[in-house]
């Protein structure tokens, strides 16, 4: 280690000391101060390390939180990032709060930002990728998906031996062919025919021919057992298949995988296939079915996705949205409870957020009017654009509070008429409201 690495990575672990010893946290800062003063720490740090890297639009830190649970079956001292500092000074950060491993060879498993595999991939070569999924998100940010997708590649071209374990039902993903050994996981779970997705769907063009693809079956939005009928291009052959779904709740999903009958403690259809993704880097990494299977059953609870908190007896279910796509599933994952709630739809529209909000022009809110809501509640930074967006749908006026601040609108869920509470927020909201009901006793800390 050089003299400039060793004083970097003194002042990065001085500093995470201090923030978590005063300040009650920080997940980034260290990892800025040490890249400040050796850009390339990540080589010093990362260097001893297999690394798994988790990255795509949507279920990066639910994948990731799965991921450990399975490995832990096997491996000790797994080093991740929970809270879902997925940039590069946060990863950072990550290397610094290490403790020493026993492993002869210490496992990290990183949620990364699409736009900053390559910041890691220049210094640390992975043992995997695991690819979820690409939707249109931040536009602001990343551009089409097409533009996501190269991101990603660039950063994987610096790692061309390192595994990929994709999501095969995403056309994107087979898109280019790659050096690096591939593994496919996804659905077959649904009778075949011959169907094409809805219109205003991304990522439906044959990357051969450009001709529409075809599909036997469709999940959600561009994912399913896709055909191109001109040309002949289709999905990849599956390694980890689903092959039933048995009960979906809003708290719970009971599936088979490969014939394995598997629960986990998450509602939604679009979080089975992060279960999928954990499941086949357990088993890509020797992590046997059943032992997957005990994995998975041991609920832990999963820093700002579906985080049920107790808010003085009210159930407070807290869901990050992001996209079109995601806020879609959370819509048709709740429209699965049978008792009634209040939904609170939370916009804020920082560099984290991505400040372009016209996304939500494309969420199917207009399906709220066919549940049991009893009361609406708007608010954020952009509470504007969401209470309008709400009043478009036709949500009826008399249910509808509207509170920018969100610290009034914890103390609103007091009030609220029903027992169940589904607050759906972007990034930068999320954060804040975790940090209120830490405040308030209610969780044990505002950045996990």
């Amino acid at each position: 280690m050089s003299l400039r690495s060793t004083i970097a990575k003194t002042a990065g672990k001085s500093s995470y000391w201090f923030l978590h010893t005063f300040m009650k946290g920080g997940s980034s800062l260290p990892g800025k101060i040490t890249t400040k003063i050796d850009p390339e720490i990540l080589a010093t740090l990362g260097r001893d390390y297999d690394v798994i890297v988790i990255t795509g639009t949507n279920g990066k830190t639910l994948t990731t939180a799965l991921t450990v649970q399975v490995l832990k079956q096997k491996y000790e001292n797994i080093l991740t990032n929970p809270s879902g500092s997925n940039m590069e000074q946060g990863i950072v950060t990550t290397f610094l709060k290490a403790k020493k491993s026993r492993n002869k060879r210490p496992l990290a498993v990183l949620e990364v930002d699409e736009a900053n595999i390559i910041k890691i991939t220049k210094y640390i070569k992975p043992k995997a990728f695991v690819f979820t999924n690409i939707f249109r998100d931040q536009m602001d940010r990343y551009g089409e998906i097409y533009t996501t997708y190269q991101k990603i590649l660039d950063g994987v071209a610096l790692a061309p031996n390192a595994t990929i374990i994709a999501n095969g039902d995403a056309p994107i993903f087979h898109s280019k062919q790659l050096p690096n050994p591939m593994i496919y996981y996804g659905f077959n779970d649904q009778p075949e025919s011959d169907i094409k997705a809805s219109p205003n769907t991304d990522g439906v063009l044959c990357p051969n021919c450009q001709h529409i693809l075809h599909y036997n079956f469709i999940s959600y939005a561009n994912l399913g057992k896709y055909f191109c009928p001109n040309c002949g291009y289709s999905r990849p052959e599956l390694n980890f298949q689903l092959n039933k779904r048995i009960e979906l709740t809003p708290k719970s999903s009971t599936f088979e995988i490969d014939g394995e009958q598997i629960k986990i403690g998450i509602g939604g259809v679009y979080n089975i296939y992060n279960a999928l993704a954990a499941y086949s880097v357990g088993r890509f990494m020797g992590v046997s079915p059943d032992q997957i299977r005990k994995a998975f059953e041991q609920d832990e609870r999963i820093f700002g996705r579906q985080e049920e908190i107790n808010v003085n007896g009210k159930k407070v279910t807290l869901i990050l949205v992001k996209n079109p796509v995601g806020l879609n599933q959370v819509i048709d994952m709740i429209s699965t409870d049978k008792d009634p709630f209040t939904f609170i739809g939370l916009l804020n529209a920082n560099y984290a957020d991505g400040i372009d909000t016209s996304w939500i022009w494309d969420g199917d809110f207009e399906r709220l009017n066919d549940m049991n809501i009893k009361q609406f509640i708007t608010g954020g930074e952009r509470y504007k654009d969401i209470t309008y967006r709400l009043q478009v749908a036709e949500i009826d006026e008399s249910k509808h509070l509207v509170e920018p601040n969100l610290d009034k609108v914890v103390e609103m869920i007091d009030d609220v008429p029903t027992e169940k509470v589904y607050i759906l927020a972007t990034y930068t909201a999320m954060l804040s409201l975790r940090k209120t009901f830490a405040s308030k006793g209610f969780i044990d800390g505002g950045m996990g």
